[in-house]
């Protein structure tokens, strides 16, 4: 195959996946281990697991190099894509993080005023919510009332994932229309 209209890093990651080519493999490591460390550091990973992340991303890119067609995508988008691909499995191993507690001051009892202002507010969103189709309102009640995540709605619901997500989404910009008054 002649591989000279590629990049550099496709032809060294052709030389990978053909020939096992160690010295390939290194300008890749030299090449794409920095960049790689630095779109993870600022994709949120600082406490050392970029390093392990592009330790693992490069020894994928080691053995899975037979999977890597460079008609379909650069040696650099292969690799990229398998990085980003870690990082997001690692963001969602993490524990989300406990919401913080607000301790309302003592002795502080909430006024007439912002009593009423909070029941107006419920009134408002009452009536907005009604206005909406009621397969838009049960999804966001179940979104944000039950907590339930887009897939557990779907599953619930029988209803397509795409489907929940579109009414979700058509459902809030609605009630932004309806409730921009209230941020004024």
């Amino acid at each position: 195959m002649d591989s000279a209209p590629f990049s550099e890093m496709t032809r060294a990651l052709l030389a990978v996946r053909d020939q096992r080519d160690r010295t390939a493999f290194a300008a890749l490591f030299d090449h794409f281990g920095p960049r790689l460390k630095a779109m993870l550091i600022k994709g949120g990973l600082r406490d050392g697991s970029a390093e392990d992340v592009v330790q693992d991303v490069m020894l994928s890119v080691w053995h899975k190099a037979a999977q890597f067609d460079p008609h379909r995508a650069e040696a650099s988008a292969w690799i990229y894509r398998i990085a980003r691909n870690r990082q997001i499995d690692l963001i969602r191993r993490r524990p989300p993080p406990a919401p913080e507690l607000l301790a309302e001051p003592e002795g502080r009892e909430p006024d007439g005023a912002q009593i009423l202002a909070l029941e107006q507010e419920a009134r408002l969103l009452r009536a907005a919510l009604s206005r909406l189709s009621p397969e838009q309102t049960r999804a966001l009640e179940m979104a944000y009332m039950q907590d339930l995540s887009h897939s557990e709605i779907s599953e619930t619901s029988g209803v397509p994932l795409g489907t929940i997500k579109s009414r979700i989404r058509l459902g809030l910009e609605r009630l932004r229309g309806e409730l921009k008054d209230l941020e004024e």
